[in-house]
């Protein structure tokens, strides 16, 4: 077929099933491609009895990066369509959608979809997702983002932090004559950011489109909520040589502006004074561990192992490496399997 559908699986449980189900009504016939790496409960059979072609690897072979290059090598199609296994396409257009955006240009080389929260999601949640999004295309269209030759070569990585460089993996498609050129990077985390840098300075063009998009959120405790921003800060670091300020000043106006945000919002749904009082304290919570978490990550590489690995979601304890935007070298595939 000319289209995959690849997906990284470890124990993917009902929202796996939710995922693939939401496969099956795609408008664009497609091969299903899954990387197991050592479920046990049973989500590699689910995937199969959907129709997938399962590929399996051990646990200790895992990295996001290689994930990526080995589903998008196996895969047969010309364009790659990557999900995380908890990333439900939203309705059945939304294949569709995703390959439309490589019609907006000849060089697009990889796109990128919206997440919307999940029912019952919480507000600080939810404000997170839809305001982020919503600032990828003030008109929810879609965007097309390049480089100029002057920029590819010179605009520093930390200029791409934001709406020009943002992309993820949970929700995209790749051409793979563009893969080919650019893989990913093999990183423990923000592969998705790292191939978008390096595709945006290979002289490809990166699309964003909103309507193309997925269920996919967490209400995190608050210690996984400061530990999964420790991650992304962190891989932010790694990947554009960003640091998040920290000072008051800066750490403040943003905790401002997020209340005020909320304020707004609850203003217009008319909550009464006791729900507003308890989500405004949901919001500073929220924020505040997000900020501690973007402090601490993007310093990382100052502190001890053993506190970067109880810091992190994902038990990285290693040192940092290729900060700033600088490729790795190209090296041989070798795992899977990522939930968010």
């Amino acid at each position: 077929m000319s289209v995959t559908v690849a997906i990284p699986v470890r124990d993917g449980g009902e929202l796996l099933r939710r995922t693939l189900t939401a496969l099956s009504t795609q408008t664009v016939a497609h091969e299903l491609l899954v990387c197991d790496s050592g479920s046990v409960d049973g989500s590699d059979e689910l995937a199969a009895s959907h129709g997938a072609r399962v590929l399996r690897i051990a646990p200790a072979r895992f990295n996001h990066g290689g994930t990526r290059n080995l589903l998008v090598r196996e895969s047969s199609g010309a364009r790659v369509a990557l999900l995380s296994q908890d990333a439900e396409p939203a309705d059945e257009r939304w294949l569709e959608r995703l390959l439309a955006g490589f019609d907006l240009a000849p060089d697009v080389g990889i796109v990128c979809g919206s997440y919307r929260p999940r029912a019952g999601a919480s507000l600080p949640t939810r404000m997170e997702l839809e305001r982020w999004f919503a600032s990828l295309s003030r008109d929810g269209r879609p965007c097309v983002e390049r480089l100029d030759a002057r920029e590819r070569s010179s605009l520093p990585a930390a200029a791409l932090v934001g709406r020009r460089g943002f992309f993820t993996d949970a929700n995209a498609c790749l051409s793979r004559p563009a893969w080919e050129q650019v893989p990913f990077r093999e990183l423990a985390y923000a592969e998705d950011r790292a191939l978008a840098l390096d595709m945006l300075r290979a002289g490809y063009a990166k699309v964003y489109v909103p309507a193309a998009a997925v269920i996919h959120s967490h209400d995190y405790t608050p210690g996984q909520q400061l530990r999964r921003c420790f991650d992304e800060w962190r891989g932010l670091r790694e990947v554009y040589g960003w640091r998040e300020p920290a000072s008051p000043g800066h750490l403040l106006g943003r905790m401002r502006g997020e209340l005020a945000a909320a304020r707004r919002e609850l203003s217009l749904a008319e909550a009464p004074a006791p729900a507003r009082w308890r989500t405004l304290a949901a919001v500073t919570v929220h924020n505040a561990l997000r900020l501690t978490g973007a402090v601490l990550g993007s310093r990382a590489e100052l502190l001890p192992a053993r506190v970067r690995r109880v810091l992190s979601l994902e038990r990285r304890g290693e040192a940092s490496a290729h900060a700033g935007g600088t490729p790795a070298p190209a090296s041989q595939p070798q795992s899977c399997g990522r939930t968010s």
